[in-house]
């Protein structure tokens, strides 16, 4: 893209439909002359008297508590310098995005009109009432020093000034890392700082906080090393000021271990490069171009660890790392400031999260193969989901800590579920799911890993200790595609077609036969469906060389269930199979059955259907609560669609008491239990909140699940396989790693319960 095609593009991005990037949305009704009354005079007098009692009470009654203050006088913006207030708006508007979508923190952006030091002061402080915390922005040095300080003295909310400790603690949490993979301690490390600006101070300060010698320490500014002979010195400059009789960045970078950049475009040059030490660290942060362009440092040294403030090169260190979940913790806490203490806890979580297995999505955001720890993924990449869970409790517990936090936290699990519930991410039950399948790992067959999306899935699980892989498929392709993403673990690679597999074809085979050979199967027949890799991993799962089967990635469904249904069969007691799907939509987890099986289920099968998928709702860990849907309420049509409904629930009522199902039940009415106990009081699932419907038909079922999917974003696990005599559950097609992933510790569980089952009968 042209760079005027880029600029036409952010105009209109900025400009349409609708000016700007944010808005104030109300948070309760306002439909009603009553809503306005509540809402404004008379109702409003009444929290107001209560704050006035106890002006703690404002976080009881208004938005204080999770609203921020985006506040700048346009002096530093971006790399466009002192273009003042209102040409600042863009960049806080989108500060205030940034605040919103990764930490469900609300902001008011204020542009205030002075470069007086003390105006400036004085505005931030009449206006901190409306606020819980002031983020400062864009405001050049050294007067951002001193603005903060005296905020951060004269409030009791947090108060940061981003430019100077975003870029800190995101690159000390790199370097932590980058100096950990080079084998080098940082109290050690030689660091070479160009740039003597708000975020040069900061980071350099909390390097030593770290550790760092201020002996190892050249810092240059534009004229120059900053030495201790140098005259007009402001107090920041002159607090790093080396005592080393040198003048330029050539002569700073002999023997140095570390370069942290935020100063001016391409002033590193190759030779520059050389002359440090072994395995060296260059940061060059200043943006959008970088003090040396990446693909000539890493060309120039090959021991090089290399990162910048682009989004288009590995280890971006980007701020959006740390301020929306540093201020989170600290709002959760009601902290009355952000302290070194705060501080230092982001940076360690951060470092300790980018040694983490990094889930599928995030590889996906940012094409990649597989990021995993090492030169090239020193930090966590902005889009991983696990921010907001890791760095903003381990700021709250620091704030704690420290003394500085009015509102402690007691129940830490809790207070992690709400931060991933903020920003619809609620994954625990997931995390359920997957730490019950670690507990005690099952051998899982994926009867389709010559697929690179499969054999992902199959190397997370393996590395996570969800399951033991057994893979099926073209072996040499398998090899070809463990090698692109680095899974190099030795599991065991089956491939059906080839010789090595004859004698166990021929013992699966003889075994078929023997079960269907007066169905009108020849043993040369069998033979044959050995090669086929949905029979062999069936035979396998049969015969006990495997626990648990994954297929369907390729695969229709029928073709699929098929070979299952031949093999396996039904479990003892089941008259049918069916499948359900557990969407994450808003509300929590919801099972949806049956939505790839029974078309026109009759009311025994809907029965049936109901008591399958209550014993995979309690799999979950949850109490099954049934709505069983139609599009009439308790009998109010005479369709036979409705009337089979009708009969299941009396069916379960009479003979199954204890269960919490009932219908049949249009979705609204299930679902909005306002509704459901003003106009039918008596149903069963009256005071309860639904998570499980059971549909009339397959029809009904699988547009909903997939109208979910599509339109909701809703995560989705399934379809899981009820029924079946042995843990067999099969994909949509092209389901996503993740997906495979979860739909692998269903599989894992279920071995796990059947194996129980087993050893009971």
């Amino acid at each position: 893209m042209s760079k005027q095609s880029k600029r036409r593009e952010a105009l209109v991005y900025h400009a349409k439909p609708t000016p700007g990037k944010i808005k104030v949305v109300p948070t309760k009704k306002y439909a009603s002359q009553r809503d306005l009354a509540l809402a404004y005079s008379p109702g409003v007098a009444e929290p107001c008297l209560e704050i006035a009692k106890d002006v703690n009470n404002v976080y009881k009654y208004t938005a204080k508590g999770n609203l921020v203050a985006v506040i700048s006088n346009g002096t530093a913006v971006l790399g466009l310098g002192n273009i003042g207030p209102e040409a600042s708006k863009p960049v806080m508007e989108g500060k205030g995005l940034l605040f919103k979508i990764f930490a469900d923190i609300d902001v008011f952006d204020i542009e205030v009109g002075t470069e007086d030091i003390e105006e400036f002061i004085q505005t931030v402080k009449m206006i901190a009432p409306t606020f819980g915390g002031i983020n400062l922005e864009d405001i050049k040095a050294p007067e951002a020093f001193e603005i903060e300080r005296r905020l951060k003295e004269e409030l009791d909310i947090p108060v940061m000034h981003d430019d100077q400790h975003g870029t800190a603690i995101i690159s000390a949490a790199a370097l932590l890392n980058a100096l950990e993979l080079s084998e080098k301690k940082i109290e050690d490390a030689k660091i070479v700082i160009s740039g003597a600006g708000a975020a040069a101070i900061s980071c350099t300060r909390l390097y030593l906080a770290f550790g760092a010698k201020r002996e190892n320490v050249v810092m240059l500014d534009s004229k120059g090393v900053i030495r201790d002979d140098r005259g007009n010195l402001t107090s920041q400059k002159a607090e790093f000021a080396t005592h080393r009789r040198i003048d330029t960045l050539l002569e700073a970078m002999k023997g140095a271990d570390v370069f942290v950049g935020l100063s001016t475009s391409d002033i590193v040059t190759p030779e520059m490069l050389l002359v440090m030490a072994k395995n060296p660290i260059v940061f060059a942060m200043a943006n959008p171009d970088p003090e040396i362009q990446y693909q000539l440092a890493i060309d120039t040294r090959d021991d090089i660890i290399m990162a910048t403030g682009r989004s288009d090169h590995p280890n971006q260190v980007n701020n959006v790392l740390g301020f929306p979940f540093i201020f989170r913790g600290a709002l959760d806490v009601r902290a009355t400031k952000i302290n070194e203490a705060m501080k230092m806890a982001a940076v360690i979580a951060l470092a300790n999260l980018a040694k983490e297995p990094v889930p599928e999505q995030v590889n996906i955001a940012y094409n990649e193969t597989r990021l995993t720890f090492g030169k090239e993924y020193i930090i966590p990449k902005p889009f991983d989901p696990r921010l907001i869970g890791e760095v903003s409790p381990a700021v709250a517990r620091a704030a704690m800590e420290s003394g500085v936090a009015l509102e402690p936290i007691e129940d830490w699990e809790k207070y992690k579920d709400s931060l991933l519930e903020r920003l619809g991410n609620d994954n625990k039950i997931i995390r359920l799911l997957l730490n019950r399948a670690k507990s005690a790992p099952k051998r899982v067959v994926y009867a389709e890993a010559d697929h690179i999306d499969v054999l992902k899935a199959a190397q997370i699980v393996y590395d996570e200790g969800i399951a033991i892989p057994i893979l099926l498929g073209r072996k040499e392709e398998i090899e070809r595609l463990k090698e692109e993403i680095e899974f190099d673990a030795d599991v065991l690679i089956i491939d059906p077609k080839t010789d090595e597999q004859i004698e166990q074809k021929n013992k699966y085979a003889q075994v078929y036969w023997e079960q269907r050979k007066r169905r009108g199967v020849t043993l040369l027949e069998a033979q044959k469906l050995m090669r086929e890799r949905n029979y062999y991993a069936a035979m396998m799962i049969n015969e006990g060389d495997a626990d648990a089967l994954i297929s369907g990635y390729s695969r229709s469904y029928p073709q699929v269930v098929k070979p299952m249904l031949e093999l396996i069969g039904l479990a003892p007691g089941s008259t049918r199979i069916a499948t359900t799907n557990v969407m994450m939509t808003e509300r929590g987890p919801m099972f949806l059955s049956d939505t790839s099986i029974n078309i026109n289920p009759t009311a025994k099968d809907l029965i049936k259907i109901a008591q399958m998928t209550s014993g995979v709702v309690k799999m979950f860990g949850l109490k099954p609560v049934m709505a069983m849907t139609s599009f009439s309420n308790f009998g109010s049509s005479k369709d036979q669609t409705a009337t089979k409904v009708r009969e299941a629930v009396s069916y379960l009522h009479r003979r199954h008491p204890d269960l919490i199902v009932d219908g049949e039940l249009q979705t609204d009415f299930a679902l909005n239990n306002k509704m459901l106990q003003d106009k039918f009081p008596f149903s069963k699932l009256a005071g309860h909140k639904v998570n499980t419907l059971i549909f009339p038909n397959l029809e009904s079922a699988n547009i909903t699940y997939k109208l979910l999917k599509e339109l909701n974003k809703a995560e989705s696990i399934g379809p899981i396989m009820m029924g079946l005599r042995k843990p067999v559950h099969i994909l949509q097609l092209d389901a996503s790693v993740d997906e495979i992933v979860n739909m692998t510790a269903i599989a894992v569980i279920d071995a796990q319960q059947k194996g129980k089952e087993a050893l009971m009968s």
